[in-house]
């Protein structure tokens, strides 16, 4: 069963351009060979040269790669292996994405079905425009009946 996995790694910043698209072409192939397939397009994969959060291996910076893979988990487990080996390769990460994916569409799905009401339109603009005079009377009237009572109360005193 083929699952969604995010694959990142740092590689080594004395590594060229050409290395780095050397990797990243080796371990595509890998994944392509061994039955799973590289979601993300050339552009997106390599994510530039970054200051790394602390030292890895006296290394301060490095090239930041990511690959996003549907394969299964024999596959993904054999790819680790191959990134922990991989001497340019100083630090990687994967990342299953299915259950995120699941949990984020079905947020998505309760928000959509709980829709505010004051985001709906209104049925009939003409409606709402005759129920805002009458609801200002009663404020009104409230307002008025307030005044003599205040007057009266400042009578006494």
């Amino acid at each position: 069963m083929n699952r969604s996995y995010e694959i990142m790694f740092i590689v080594r910043p004395d590594v060229d351009e050409a290395g780095i698209d050397t990797l990243i072409d080796t371990f595509t192939g890998y994944i392509t060979d061994g039955g799973g397939t590289v979601t993300n397009s050339r552009a997106d994969q390599k994510m530039g040269r970054r200051r790394l959060a602390y030292t890895v291996q006296k290394f301060n910076d490095g090239f930041y790669v990511l690959l996003i893979v549907e394969a299964p988990a024999s596959l993904i487990s054999e790819i680790e292996r191959r990134l922990r080996v991989s001497e340019p390769v100083i630090k990687f990460l994967t990342v299953r994405m299915d259950e995120e994916n699941k949990r984020v569409a079905k947020i998505k799905a309760h928000r959509d079905a709980h829709v505010k009401r004051s985001a709906l339109p209104q049925v009939n603009a003409e409606a709402a425009s005759t129920e805002a005079p009458a609801a200002e009377t009663p404020a009104t009237e409230a307002h008025a009946e307030t005044e003599p009572a205040a007057e009266a109360v400042a009578a006494a005193v």
